[in-house]
């Protein structure tokens, strides 16, 4: 499904702000940089501010940055499981290539975000809003993506097997391509959900029907 979406407006030759990093506090701000290849552990603050950053080879580790607001970033092969980002604002980033094992994206704001090659298994996307998002080539296993708001969102060649999707109206969302056993969602949210014919079994329990 192609949606146009924005791309990150990242200037080249960023310099690099690593020392930065290990000193970040609540309501800092950290714009025009590159981080690359370090390890960050036990971060705790409010209100981070990044804009126009790219990461490549960064984990973070043991983290919590909730309510932060990220504008024209990149990640490439980074490590963001378990890092707690709920209540935030992400908009023009791209996660390339990254681990997103249980990372919290709960009750936020995404806008023209893209996640490409992805782990993403039991990340936490819950109460969130969603405007031109997308997911290709991603596993979201039991991922959670319950009671979703979704706007020009698409999944291509993604994983969801047993992802929560209860809540979240799929009405245009187009799934043919994904790849599923099962999924935690009310038959009202699938109106107007597109899928394919050997995906069609995988609702029949939900119709209340027995395939004999």
């Amino acid at each position: 499904m192609k949606i146009k979406m924005e791309l990150p407006k990242i200037p080249a030759d960023l310099p690099i702000l690593n020392e930065e990093m290990y000193s970040v506090r609540s309501k800092d701000e950290l714009r025009m940089g590159s981080v690359e290849d370090m390890i960050l552990d036990n971060m705790d603050a409010v209100k981070v501010s990044l804009d126009k950053m790219t990461f490549k080879n960064v984990t973070i580790m043991e983290s919590s940055l909730p309510e932060s607001e990220w504008t024209d970033v990149i990640f490439d092969k980074c490590d963001l499981s378990n890092v707690h980002l709920s209540g935030s604002f992400i908009h023009r980033v791209e996660f390339r290539n990254c681990k997103l094992l249980g990372t919290d994206f709960s009750r936020s704001r995404l806008q023209n975000v893209r996640f490409v090659d992805c782990l993403g298994d039991y990340s936490v996307f819950r109460f969130s809003n969603f405007k031109q998002v997308g997911f290709e080539d991603c596993s979201l296993m039991s991922a959670d993506l319950y009671h979703l708001t979704l706007q020009k969102t698409f999944f291509t060649r993604c994983n969801l097997d047993q992802a929560m999707l209860s809540g979240s109206k799929l009405n245009g969302v187009d799934l043919s391509d994904c790849e599923f056993d099962g999924l935690q969602v009310d038959i009202e949210d699938l109106n107007g959900c597109m899928i394919s014919p050997h995906q069609a079994s995988s609702f029949v329990g939900l119709l209340g029907l027995v395939i004999k």
